[in-house]
């Protein structure tokens, strides 16, 4: 999968390309109960939506983290067949350029835009919607029989609760009790 980053140093930017493999989640909570986003993710996510949504991309998820004391932004986003390299170095190129302008306190960071990837985080209704019948892996806040953690088939979206099932049974999840939900894959 490819990334592509930008490093921001005072005013000036210095492009780097980075090949990893991603995939996590964050958005709208109205559905599943999971993290609320930090201040730096609203204000990202703030000036991101409309430029994303312009260049015929969605944005999946967005997180601010703290590694080796470098403050990372990593931006995801997807498209019905999938982003590509052009599509990440267009919205870090326009976006880098927003940040360093909309949001004064930020302070040193890279930022770096990629495809959310196989495991795509799920976390509004319409996500399940469009991933009914594929492979996905919930994880909830209380035990359900004994378990927090959930790999299945998503059957059905329902108006509070999903149902995945799974070792020929089917369980219905509410939502309020999904903390992590993302495709699985094959």
């Amino acid at each position: 999968m490819r990334i592509f980053e930008r490093v921001s140093i005072g005013n000036g930017h210095l492009p780097v390309f980075v090949f990893v493999e991603k995939g996590w989640l964050l958005q709208d909570m109205d559905f599943i109960n999971i993290k609320k986003p930090g201040v730096v993710e609203q204000q990202v996510q703030a000036i991101a939506e409309s430029l994303i949504d312009s260049l015929g991309l969605e944005l999946v998820h967005i997180e601010s983290v703290v590694h080796n004391r470098q403050k990372f932004v990593r931006v995801y986003i997807d498209k019905p067949k999938g982003v590509g390299l052009d599509d990440c170095v267009a919205v870090s190129r326009e976006l880098g350029d927003l940040i360093d302008i909309h949001i004064a306190d930020i302070g040193p960071y890279r930022l770096e835009v990629s495809s959310p990837g196989p495991t795509r985080p799920l976390k509004t209704k319409a996500d399940f919607i469009r991933f009914q019948g594929e492979r996905i892996k919930i994880e909830t806040h209380e035990a359900m029989e004994g378990r927090k953690k959930f790999t299945g088939i998503l059957e059905k979206i329902n108006d509070d609760s999903v149902t995945i099932a799974f070792d020929g049974r089917s369980f219905n999840i509410s939502g309020n009790n999904i903390t992590r939900a993302i495709l699985a894959g094959q």
